[in-house]
């Protein structure tokens, strides 16, 4: 029975092969290393067919000359294998050179699964297949093997791949699952699965991919949920990218960046007058549970709309229903046009959850480096720390403070440093964070929070006690600070709130002092109210960002006194008619109040008129 065309054309190159092979063998730092211990390097010949017993003992002579001259000898191993299709291959330790048909198959193959190319097609891909067998080209293929020595809990340890680096992605043979190598020791190599683990068993060989973790990365994201691989999981079909992003990438140096100078506005009265947030800044929510960290930071996605800022919304150990309800809620709101959700909800692997934090910063990078400017919000690092906890002590490295590992410090600092304001020669895009951390007891001084603390550019404190007292949001402005947003405020807001948090901690001070039932003077009673007045100003339910122009002008009517005769329990209708008004009426001057410049005495002195008339006729 005659050979298929194919097999007969790769026949006739096999010594074409063998030569391509030989000009690429060399020996690797691995292999140096392995052969100052067992002082053998085993190397294997493996064909489709018995090959030419000089063609052999050619590639032999080869391998044994390379090897001495590291003063190694070599155990040299002959052996067919029809699986191969066509072609042959050489091992030398760990480092396959292969020029085999199965090869060929399995590299496109893998490029068309990476791919997401409009034009591509099943026809194209048969056709390209097709053509480059019946070529026969010659397309050496180099990678290293490895082998799996147990397994469990998510966790694989291997050994040979002596040449890997930390952060690298492996493929396990047969199941075609991906790992990440996250941890490198003499002996053994500790690799974290982002996939199904149930049919890798020890034994199993692990194919070295040559590059580190990478992601999806396009315009083709916004609107849809995917998994921290850039796997779409909304049932909305394939993510039609082109490019991809390291998930780990180094953040941009002190020259490639400037200082925040521009406001992010968050359309939360209580944000933009208090603890003002500028694009480039990482600002914390802090709180306990159940006290409105996520829909602030819902809150301020929905007010980036029309502002030309791309939101990643990043689902760390969440429930599949809080997930759909935010992304439901995004939709209703026209959020999640320019919104990508990247999800590792609380079903998912500890290695899943772990990694979905970078790989939301990589797609908020690919947009930050076009010159875009990028919101992202991290819910919550709290969960992002267990799971890396629950990695770092499956992979047996030393537990400290609460069970931690002593890099957890370093984990959260790699990853939200990579957010920034570049300068204009880098780009001049942006990346704000909005890392969320969940507190127990309304204790901040734990571990994780103190340390998301020192790393952030300051934070917003939830606190339950005024959550429970109906103040929506419930923000501690005590212990509520931002660093560097106040060189962002506007400076009709920044003037407009320069008395607010003097006025807010007079009356948290008399309020609790107010409590004992002590005869109070007209003084306290007037601070007293003035600051209840303030508080009902301040409240603002879930999903109703307000316009900057609208938030200055609120602040402004109150701290100067014109709301003076309105009861707090009125402020919310008088907040409506003033807005309103002006809307209506006064188009002109909420331009003054959103300008970049300095208002000038006779631009403030109309704003005052104007609401002097507006109160007498209220």
């Amino acid at each position: 029975m005659g050979q298929e065309p194919y097999v007969s054309a790769f026949r006739k190159k096999e010594r074409d092969i063998a030569k391509a092979i030989l000009s690429k063998i060399q020996v690797t730092p691995g292999d140096i290393a392995y052969l100052k211990q067992k002082d053998v390097l085993y190397v294997t010949l493996t064909s489709t067919f018995p090959l030419e017993q000089d063609l052999v003992d050619e590639i032999g002579e080869v391998a044994t000359e390379m090897v001495a001259k590291v003063g190694g000898k070599i155990s040299y191993w002959v052996r067919t294998d029809p699986s191969l299709v066509g072609g042959l291959l050489l091992r030398v330790g760990d480092t396959v050179y292969d020029g085999t048909i199965s090869d060929l198959l399995y590299r496109m193959t893998r490029s068309i699964s990476r791919s997401y190319a409009e034009d591509f097609s099943p026809q194209k891909f048969a056709d390209v297949l097709i053509n480059s067998v019946k070529d026969a080209k010659i397309d050496i293929g180099i990678y290293q093997l490895g082998r799996v020595i147990s397994i469990s809990d998510g966790i694989c340890w291997l050994d040979g791949l002596a040449d890997i680096m930390y952060g690298e992605v492996v493929e396990f043979i047969p199941t075609g699952e991906r790992g990440m190598i996250l941890d490198i020791e003499q002996s053994r190599i500790g690799c974290i699965i982002f996939g199904r683990y149930e049919h890798i068993e020890a034994g199993n060989r692990v194919r070295r991919i040559r590059h580190m973790a990478s992601i999806p990365v396009g315009e083709a994201q916004l609107g849809r949920v995917v998994n921290p691989l850039g796997q779409p999981i909304d049932g909305l079909g394939t993510v039609l990218t082109k490019e991809y992003f390291p998930i780990e990438h180094n953040a941009p140096k002190i020259i490639d960046r400037k200082q925040v100078t521009k406001p992010l506005h968050t359309g939360i009265k209580a944000i933009d007058a208090l603890v003002p947030i500028g694009k480039g800044q990482r600002e914390l929510i802090i709180g306990d549970r159940q006290t409105g960290k996520t829909s602030l930071a819902i809150d301020a996605i929905i007010n980036q709309k029309g502002k030309n800022v791309i939101c990643i919304y990043v689902a760390v150990g969440q429930k599949e229903t809080t997930v759909a309800d935010i992304m439901d809620k995004l939709k209703k709101f026209g959020a999640l046009e320019y919104t990508v959700i990247v999800c590792a909800d609380a079903y998912s692997s500890a290695s899943m959850q772990y990694i979905a934090p970078f790989a939301g910063t990589a797609i908020g990078e690919y947009f930050m480096y076009k010159g875009r400017d990028v919101l992202i919000v991290y819910d919550d690092l709290s969960k992002h720390a267990v799971a890396y906890r629950e990695l770092s002590l499956l992979l047996h490295r030393p537990s400290g403070r609460e069970a931690y590992p002593g890099d957890v410090f370093y984990l959260h600092s790699r990853l939200l440093e990579r957010s920034a304001c570049l300068s204009d020669k880098s780009g001049g895009g942006s990346m704000t964070a909005l890392p969320i951390v969940e507190t127990q007891a309304g204790d901040i001084s734990a571990y994780i929070p103190t340390n998301v603390i020192s790393i952030t550019d300051g934070q917003i404190f939830l606190e339950t006690e005024l959550f429970n007292q109906g103040q929506r949001p419930a923000i501690n402005v005590g212990l509520s600070v931002s660093r560097v947003g106040g060189a962002a405020q506007l400076p009709f807001m920044k003037k407009a709130a320069s008395l607010l948090r003097l006025n807010l901690a007079q009356y948290r001070e008399l309020e609790s002092f107010a409590q004992f039932g002590a005869d109070l003077d007209e003084n306290t009673k007037k601070v007293l109210d003035n600051g209840a007045r303030i508080m009902a100003s301040l409240n603002q339910q879930r999903y109703s960002p307000v316009p900057h122009e609208l938030e200055a002008l609120l602040i402004f009517t109150v701290t100067e006194g014109y709301a003076a005769n309105i009861p707090p329990s009125e402020m919310i209708n008088f907040e409506k008619d003033l807005f309103e008004h002006f809307q209506t009426l006064r188009g002109d001057l909420l331009k003054i109040i959103s300008s970049p410049d300095k208002p000038s005495k006779e631009d403030i002195e109309k704003i005052r008129n104007a609401l002097r008339e507006f109160v007498k006729a209220y």
